[in-house]
């Protein structure tokens, strides 16, 4: 079975072309509901990369991946709310704790949906976020400057960093709560819809059950690096989304000659992401996602010049699809990142 045919990226198709993009204008100016996460849970989404064993797909990467593209390419706020599932599962999946039994299960099978606190991590020596070992369990005070899914999701994977460097990665209800607050949502050129807000930790206090991962600072950075050097499928989703509102605006030709440029870096960079060493070939990886950079943005330009004056419309798709990817360009960035993204730009 290819990707292609896998029956949870037909599902992905149907929620996309039934429910996601026809009301990606509507969602894009106020914000993600409920019920399109409740279409998700019910279609098994959430479960794509799973276990079998606790009630999820098992699916291969390439499937997980064309599913993202197509959500991203449907709504991009939609999909940006679920993708912060996944990393949470995917470690879950890994772990050996007991937290695994506890939380492995309902994810798997979209009873309960996750986000994600941890990005902050990255700006290490910087510690936006400490943990320090208290009562048979961990404190964490600090802020997390971005979380995504406030409202919608149940529970969130938070990490801190100890005075030893050592990340400790533990689960929390994603609700208010002694030594949590959420700040209101934030107004964003793209991706208001999402519901993102900053958290502050005030001795937020977990039990050591909640924990999931401890590891030094050091080996979360390798493990860290082909994640952020990779391209993410919402790229190239956004990207094929904008040629198709360009071919549908009479550019057939010009739409077909990017689609070929897109489609060879779009191999190129999932081989990549499969190579079976992940933190190798760093360069290689952080030129096919500045290409990716590249073609989004011409594909998204070109949906804009093609439409005219009529792309000023918030509600137009060409419009909207240009502050997504414009929101891709950074979103998950690193120092790595930024600096190989700007070395490109400026050459």
């Amino acid at each position: 079975m290819t990707a292609a045919s896998h029956p949870l990226v037909s599902a992905a198709r149907s929620l996309a072309d039934g429910l996601l993009a026809p009301n990606a204008a509507r969602v894009d100016q106020e914000e993600v509901p409920v019920s399109h996460v409740e279409a998700i849970r019910r279609s098994g989404l959430l479960g794509v990369s799973a276990p079998r064993e606790y009630g999820g797909a098992g699916a291969p990467d390439p499937v997980a991946r064309e599913v993202q593209e197509i959500l991203a390419g449907a709504c991009c706020s939609t999909w940006f709310v679920q993708t912060q599932h996944h990393t949470p599962v995917r470690l879950l999946a890994k772990s050996e704790l007991p937290v695994r039994e506890r939380l492995l299960g309902p994810l798997a099978s979209g009873e309960l949906l996750a986000g994600i606190a941890y990005a902050h991590v990255r700006a290490f020596p910087r510690v936006p976020v400490r943990a320090t070992a208290e009562r048979d369990g961990w404190r964490f005070d600090g802020t997390v400057p971005w979380y995504t899914g406030w409202g919608l999701n149940d529970v969130m994977l938070l990490a801190g960093v100890t005075d030893s460097d050592e990340i400790v990665f533990a689960f929390a209800d994603a609700r208010e709560q002694p030594g949590l607050h959420a700040s209101v949502p934030m107004r964003l050129a793209a991706l208001t819809a999402a519901r993102t807000v900053s958290l502050e930790l005030d001795g937020l206090w977990l039990p050591e059950e909640s924990v999931v991962l401890r590891t030094p600072q050091e080996k979360f950075a390798l493990v860290d690096l082909p994640r952020s050097t990779n391209t993410s499928p919402a790229v190239f989703g956004v990207a094929y989304a904008a040629l198709r509102v360009l071919a549908d605006a009479g550019e057939a030709e010009t739409a077909r000659g990017l689609r070929g440029r897109l489609d060879e870096v779009r191999r190129q960079a999932y081989e990549l992401a499969d190579h079976p060493v992940p933190h190798e070939h760093v360069e290689e990886r952080l030129a096919l996602k500045t290409q990716s950079y590249d073609l989004m943005r011409a594909a998204t330009t070109a949906a804009v010049v093609a439409g005219g004056g009529r792309t000023m419309d918030v509600r137009h798709p060409a419009q909207r699809l240009f502050r997504e990817g414009m929101f891709l360009l950074v979103q998950g960035q690193t120092s790595v990142v930024r600096r190989g993204h700007l070395d490109a730009l400026g050459s």
